[in-house]
């Protein structure tokens, strides 16, 4: 038996006791979950501390040290989004396994990287396996709602605990297979937000006569319909490149390689394209409020992902290119910069050998991710930490994977928890040993 089947069991009962409390954000509550983590991994001989903003929302730490070297941090939160048993074929916190499968809220995001990570770092401590450096386990609350009171907190008011030199996050990990290729995704970076509201005026008039006013939801209609079908032009970062380089020639035009990638792989090809590029997704439209009246005003909110390092100039610039420059009002709502690691550390170093080992003939491929995770909190309080997101499976691919985030009937291949918590148990030994 390998240890990815020996510790496939454990880990799946640790989830299980995970899901089973119920910590939809807002209100959050994730206390009696932290605490039951914390008892769990004091049993297994680590050191633990238990502190946060708020009484029944604190962050874990738990400290396993090894000898001299740096320090590698395993991050997960253990908030969830809502779950409304009444979308669900299983109870969202019954933790019920079925074909294979276990079903509840948080199996993928994101109280399976809990588990792995918490298992991993409990058989290390049972064994007394040295390793040089030091390894901690950090558990925080309040993702789902931007991480104030878990992440940001932390890494704010207690640098001491949550100081790393690697991290570990989610945000990548699922194989994505690629025609005969098996691709094992590392986020190494996160687009940045812009969201903008576009606007349009006309003259309002009675309704039964629209040929006397200037209709500003027409005006409007045309502007959503180029948001969504428009073509921006690509900004390339440093993991972008890298994935054309992985995928392809990397020198030559990437509308021509994604093209070619989606001959063979279009949900790649999509999620390829959209680190590659400023997306623009309308999502809200408001005009008038009387039925009987035309609107003078109209208007429609936009969310807007921007490669990571580029700002509003690189924004503005592709909504001009899009809409085009007159005819409407654009009032950017909210401005957050993309963040991202090196893609070349000796932690990638460290995850490529592990893949290949664990997976003979498989790669690894840094990617972006287009939302953002807790990781940013760190590489802000700490420049010089390498963060990386990767939760690895091979059964359930991110095709698969992905879809059932935040969605009902959530679950997770049981047999790829014992995947992961192997990853996690062998790559202290193999990074900190590196350094």
């Amino acid at each position: 038996m390998g240890l990815a089947e020996e510790l496939q069991d454990e880990t799946a009962e640790v989830l299980s006791s995970l899901i089973r409390f119920k910590t939809v954000n807002p209100p959050g509550g994730e206390r009696a979950c932290i605490e039951w983590l914390a008892g769990y991994l004091e049993d297994a001989g680590l050191t633990v501390e238990v502190a946060g903003a708020e009484p029944d929302r604190p962050c874990l730490v738990a400290t396993l040290e090894g000898g001299e070297g740096p320090s590698l941090g395993y991050l997960s939160h253990v908030d969830t989004v809502l779950a409304d048993p009444q979308d669900w074929s299983a109870d969202p916190w019954g933790a019920e396994i079925r074909d294979g499968f276990m079903y509840g809220r948080g199996t993928i995001d994101m109280k399976n990287q809990t588990a792995a990570e918490a298992v991993a770092a409990a058989r290390l401590a049972r064994s007394g396996a040295g390793f040089a450096g030091t390894l901690k386990v950090i558990a925080v609350p309040d993702e789902e709602t931007g991480g104030e009171l878990g992440a940001k907190w932390i890494t704010e008011q207690r640098p001491d605990l949550s100081k790393v030199d690697y991290l570990l996050n989610e945000g990548a990990g699922a194989v994505m297979p690629f025609g005969d290729r098996r691709l094992f995704g590392v986020c190494v970076a996160e687009k940045g937000t812009f969201r903008f509201n576009v606007r349009t005026s006309g003259t309002a008039a009675h309704a039964s006569v629209p040929g006397l006013a200037q209709n500003a939801l027409l005006a409007l209609a045309p502007l959503i319909t180029r948001l969504g079908s428009g073509r921006p032009g690509y900004d390339l970062t440093e993991a972008s490149q890298a994935v054309l380089e992985a995928l392809g020639d990397g020198a030559e035009d990437p509308g021509a390689a994604l093209e070619r990638v989606r001959t063979v792989s279009p949900p790649l090809a999509a999620l390829a394209d959209a680190m590659m590029s400023v997306t623009f997704a309308p999502t809200i439209v408001s005009a008038g409020e009387k039925i009987n009246v035309i609107p003078a005003r109209a208007q429609v909110r936009v969310d807007c992902r921007v490669p990571p390092g580029m700002g509003e100039d690189v924004a503005l610039k592709r909504v001009r290119e899009v809409l085009g420059d007159d005819g409407y009002e654009l009032e950017f709502t909210e401005a957050i910069v993309g963040n991202r690691s090196p893609v070349e550390s000796k932690l990638m170093d460290a995850i490529h050998d592990w893949v290949v080992t664990a997976e003979p003939g498989a790669e690894t491929l840094p990617l972006i991710l287009p939302a953002f995770t807790d990781s940013r909190w760190f590489r802000a309080a700490f420049p010089d930490c390498i963060a990386y997101g990767f939760f690895p499976q091979r059964h359930q691919t991110v095709y698969e994977t992905w879809p059932l985030m935040h969605s009902h009937d959530e679950r997770i291949d049981v047999r790829d928890l014992g995947f992961a918590a192997a990853f996690y148990h062998d790559l202290p030994g193999r990074l900190l040993a590196r350094s």
